[in-house]
């Protein structure tokens, strides 16, 4: 698996650049790092990567997943998993619940449960398989965000600044279990953050500046 990103120019609704000539290249299971201050149009890349580009702005290049072009993909065929920094649990759904949805549609029936109560056995959160999305702690809800978008099975994550509503202990060990359940994956992964200390080891790191950056 791997994604490429080539000569994207985004341009805001005022007619200004957001982004120029930009190309990444992300090969499996590696997980490149852009940074930059909030605000500065990160996670409008990430927005129009995953085909939720508000149609405001407009947005020019070629996104190629595993030698397939994507650029004109609907979103809900992309197939590209996103981590926020809100869990985005669904709340009238249990735990079991959320992850079996997650699911593809070939797998049926009691099948979706027992994935579901499957992963929760490896996350050793199985007493967590009927409770709700508000009954959990921060920290496990974030662990089950992360383990349903896996089930999901993408062939690119993008990570929008998923650790900075956790607090310092949580985050720390939240971050490094993300890039171990990654890299275990080999999925390709853009991750945004304005906070040196998401930088995983050895992780490419482009650095968005007052000015977009360029290829």
């Amino acid at each position: 698996m791997s994604f490429h990103i080539s000569n994207v120019t985004i341009t805001q609704p005022n007619g200004d650049i957001l982004l120029a000539s930009f190309s990444l290249h992300i090969a499996k299971g590696e997980i490149v790092t852009l940074m930059g201050p909030s605000g500065c149009g990160k996670s409008t890349l990430l927005n129009y990567l995953a085909g939720h580009l508000n149609p405001e702005f407009t947005a020019k290049g070629a996104l190629t997943l595993n030698n397939q072009a994507i650029t004109e993909v609907p979103a809900h065929l992309r197939n590209i998993g996103v981590l926020f920094q809100d869990d985005l649990l669904f709340p009238h759904l249990t735990v079991w619940e959320n992850l079996a949805f997650a699911l593809p549609n070939n797998i049926k029936g009691n099948e979706r449960k027992h994935q579901a109560l499957t992963a929760l056995a490896q996350l050793e959160l199985s007493e967590l398989a009927n409770a709700y999305p508000h009954q959990i702690s921060g920290g496990q809800r974030a662990r089950i965000s992360l383990t349903r978008l896996l089930m999901a099975k993408p062939q690119l994550i993008l990570l929008d600044e998923p650790f900075s509503k956790l607090d310092s202990a949580l985050r720390l060990q939240f971050r490094d279990w993300v890039f171990q359940q990654i890299q275990q994956a080999s999925i390709p992964t853009l991750m945004v953050t304005h906070d040196k200390q998401d930088i995983p080891n050895d992780s490419q790191v482009v650095q968005w500046q007052q000015e977009p950056p360029h290829a």
